[in-house]
C-alpha cells in the first residue's frame, strides 16, 4: 500500500509523460548501480575471507596484507604425530623382529663368502668395483634375510687415503658391496659384520621399549640450600613434578619437585646411567667386542689402480642445496676430496679471514660442532675467546674479531644431553627456538649437528626433534631467504662402547631419518658420518685434520 501511495506522489509532481520515463529510468539505473556495488564488495569479502581460511589450513606461510606476518606455519600437533607415526611405520617395516634361540643361527664373518664381479688384472681410477656378500650363519647355512649392519671400506694407508663403500641389501641374505676407486695404486677392500640382523632387530627393539637407561638427576638451588632430584623426559612417579612444556613444539622435561622450593630453582642438570638393560643375555652375547665388527674379506689382496688418462668431469664449485650422494668424497694425504662439487682451498689464515668477514655464524648442537671452536681459535689467532662467564665446557662459546665483524657462537642442545658433568639449564633452549631468535640475512649462517645424545631414548624423540627444528628452518626462510643452514650428520663413534645405548646403528638409522625429513629444504649437508668412515676414526670426538676438513667443507658452502 504504501509502495502506491509513494508511485503515485511521484507522478503527481512529473505531469509530462516524458519527464516520468525520464525519472523512471534514472531509478532503474540507480538501483542497478547499488546492486553492483553491494555484490562486488560482497566478492571480495568472500574471496578475503576463503583466502584467510586456506592460508591457515596449509603448512606453508604466505605473507599477508598486514605489516605483522604469522609467526609460524599452521601446522597442527596432529599432522605432526602423523610424521612421526608415519615415520615409525616405515622403521619398523626396514627392521623387522628377528627372534633366534642360539648365537649358532646368526650371521657370521667367517662362514660368509664375498666374490669379486668381474675380477680385473687392474682397475682404472674412477670405476666401479662390485662385491656379492652371500651371508651364512655359524653352522653354514645360507640365510634367506637381510637386515645386517654392515661397513665397507677402502684404504691405502700409504697414501693416508680412505673412502666409504656403498652396501645395497637384497633383503634375501645377498649384498651388493660397491667401491668407487678414487685413487691410484693399492688399493685394500673391509666389510665390517658390525652387528647381525638379529642383534640390530634387538637394539631396535630394546631402544623403543623405553627402559629409562639414562638417570637425569636435577639440582634446585634455593639461596643457601641446594636440593637434588630425579629428572627426565618422563617420569614414572606419583610424586609431585615440575613440568618444563615447550607447548608449541611439544617438548617435555620433568622433575620431581623439591619441598618448599619453587620449580623455577631449577639451576643444573646431570646425567647417570642406570643398571639397566632391555636385552636378553642370550641377545648381549651378539655385543661382545669380540663379536663386533668382524672383517668379513680377510683373505682379499689389495687391487691395482692405474691412472687410464681418464677425462674427469668438470664439477661445479661447492653450494648449498646440492644432491649429496654417497660416497660423498674420499680422504687422500689425510685432505678430504669431495666427489660431486669443486672446493677452494681455505689453507691459509687470510682466506679464511677474508671468507668469515662480517659473518655471524650459529653453531647448534652437541660437543661435536663445539670442537669447531675450539678448533678455529688455534688456527685463526684474529678470532678471540671472549668470556660468556658461564661455567663448565657445556656453557655458550663464543669467538670475536672486532675488526673484521665476525662473531663465530656454539650453544648446546637441548634435553637430552648426556653428560655426568653439571650444566646449567637457566640457558637452555631446544634449537627450534634458537633458530627462531636469528633474524637472518646474507652474512648469516647456521650449522646443526643432532644425534649422539639421543641415541640412548626412544627414536620417536629424535624424530619430534628433528621435524621441530625443519619447521623452525622453514621458518626462518620466510623471513629470510638468504639465511645459509648447513646440517652436519653425526661422526662414527668408538665401535665397542655400550652398544644398546650408544651403537653407530642408532646413529645410522638417525641419519637416515635426518635426510628423509630434509631432502626438501635448501641446505648444505656436511656428511661427517662418511668422512669419519673415510677416516677410519672410531671417536666420538675425531682428531683435529678431520675438524679441518669438516669447517673447510663448511667454508666452501657460505662463501
Amino acid at each position: 500500500m504504501m509502495e502506491k501511495i509513494f508511485i503515485h506522489r511521484i507522478l503527481t509532481l512529473f505531469p509530462n509523460a516524458i519527464a516520468r520515463k525520464l525519472l523512471l529510468m534514472l531509478i532503474f539505473i540507480l538501483i542497478f548501480w547499488v546492486i553492483y556495488l553491494a555484490s562486488k564488495d560482497h566478492t571480495k569479502f568472500s574471496f578475503s575471507l576463503e583466502n584467510h581460511i586456506t592460508l591457515n589450513q596449509g603448512n606453508i606461510v604466505k605473507k599477508s596484507s598486514h605489516s605483522e606476518a604469522p609467526l609460524c606455519p599452521a601446522v597442527s600437533p596432529k599432522e605432526t604425530e602423523l610424521r612421526i607415526k608415519d615415520i615409525m611405520e616405515k622403521l619398523d617395516q626396514q627392521i623387522p623382529p628377528r627372534p633366534f634361540t642360539h648365537v649358532n643361527t646368526t650371521t657370521s664373518a667367517t662362514h660368509s663368502t664375498a666374490t669379486i664381479l668381474n675380477p680385473q688384472d687392474t682397475y682404472c681410477r674412477g670405476d666401479q668395483l662390485d662385491i656379492l656378500l652371500e651371508v651364512r650363519d655359524h653352522l653354514g647355512h645360507r640365510k634367506q634375510y637381510g637386515g645386517d649392519f654392515l661397513r665397507a671400506r677402502m684404504s691405502s694407508p700409504a697414501l693416508m687415503a680412505g673412502a666409504s663403500g656403498k652396501v645395497t641389501d637384497f633383503n634375501n641374505g645377498t649384498y651388493l658391496v660397491s667401491f668407487t676407486l678414487f685413487w691410484e695404486g693399492q688399493v685394500s677392500l673391509s666389510l665390517l659384520l658390525i652387528h647381525p640382523s638379529e642383534g640390530v632387530s634387538a637394539l631396535w627393539r630394546a631402544r623403543n621399549q623405553g627402559c629409562d637407561k639414562i638417570i637425569f638427576i636435577g639440582l634446585f638451588a634455593n639461596r643457601t640450600s641446594n636440593v637434588f632430584t630425579e629428572c627426565g623426559l618422563t617420569l614414572n612417579t606419583n610424586a609431585e613434578l615440575c613440568q618444563y612444556m615447550d607447548n608449541r613444539d611439544h617438548e617435555a622435561f620433568y622433575c620431581v619437585r623439591p619441598q618448599h622450593m619453587p620449580c623455577e630453582s631449577l639451576t643444573h642438570v646431570t646425567t647417570r646411567t642406570r643398571n639397566i638393560s632391555c636385552l636378553s643375555k642370550e641377545e648381549w652375547s651378539l655385543f661382545h667386542r669380540s663379536n663386533i665388527g668382524v672383517e668379513m674379506m680377510k683373505n682379499f689382496t689389495p687391487v691395482e689402480v692405474v691412472p687410464c688418462n681418464k677425462s674427469e668431469n668438470i664439477k661445479k664449485n661447492c653450494q648449498i642445496g646440492m644432491k649429496i650422494p654417497f660416497p660423498s668424497g674420499y680422504t687422500l694425504k689425510k685432505m678430504w676430496i669431495t666427489a660431486f662439487c669443486k672446493q677452494i682451498k681455505f689453507n691459509e689464515t687470510k682466506n679464511i679471514n677474508d671468507c668469515l668477514e662480517r659473518k655471524l655464524i650459529y653453531l647448534m648442537g652437541d660437543s661435536t660442532l663445539r670442537q669447531w671452536i675450539y678448533y678455529l681459535q688455534k688456527a685463526v689467532k684474529t678470532l678471540k675467546y671472549f668470556d660468556h662467564h658461564g661455567a663448565g665446557i657445556f656453557k655458550t662459546h663464543v669467538l670475536l674479531d672486532v675488526e673484521r665483524h665476525i662473531l663465530i657462537q656454539w650453544k648446546k642442545h637441548g634435553h637430552p644431553f648426556v653428560t655426568k658433568k653439571l650444566f646449567s639449564v637457566k640457558d637452555e633452549n631446544y634449537i627450534p627456538r634458537e633458530i627462531d631468535r636469528v633474524a637472518g640475512d646474507k652474512n648469516t649462517a647456521i650449522v646443526i649437528t643432532l644425534g649422539q645424545h639421543f641415541r640412548p631414548f626412544p627414536i620417536n624423540i629424535f624424530i619430534r626433534r628433528a621435524i621441530n627444528i625443519q619447521k623452525a628452518i622453514e621458518r626462518l626462510f620466510l623471513r629470510s631467504p638468504e639465511t645459509k643452514v648447513i646440517l652436519k650428520t653425526e661422526n662414527t663413534r668408538e665401535i665397542h662402547q655400550n652398544a644398546e645405548m650408544f651403537s653407530d646403528f642408532h646413529g645410522y638409522i638417525q641419519n637416515i631419518i635426518i635426510r628423509d625429513i630434509f631432502v626438501d629444504l635448501n641446505v648444505g649437508i656436511i656428511d661427517a658420518w662418511d668422512m669419519t668412515i673415510a677416516y677410519c676414526t672410531n671417536n666420538a670426538h675425531p682428531p683435529d685434520y678431520v675438524i679441518q676438513n669438516q669447517i673447510a667443507m663448511f667454508l666452501n658452502y657460505i662463501c
